[in-house]
């Protein structure tokens, strides 16, 4: 479903952005934990999940702005 309107547009892309910076902070979270031995694999599981989440919440938003080319 393409996006029409462009307040909407506009609330997509802010949604965009504050996930895309989530998942660039849990990045290196992650690569920080990782780097740690007396890290907790739970913890670092659930951050992984998260930023996979985040990942997938991210490719649907961006493919909702794509202009429907059969309108």
């Amino acid at each position: 479903m393409a996006v029409t309107d462009s307040e909407n547009e506009d609330s997509l892309r802010g949604k965009l952005a504050e996930l895309k910076l989530e998942h660039r902070d849990l990045d290196e979270i992650i690569s920080q934990m990782a780097a740690d031995l007396g890290v907790d694999d739970l913890q670092l599981r659930r951050l992984k999940k998260r930023k996979l989440m985040i990942k997938d919440h991210i490719a649907r938003l961006e493919s909702r702005l794509i202009p429907d080319l059969n309108a």
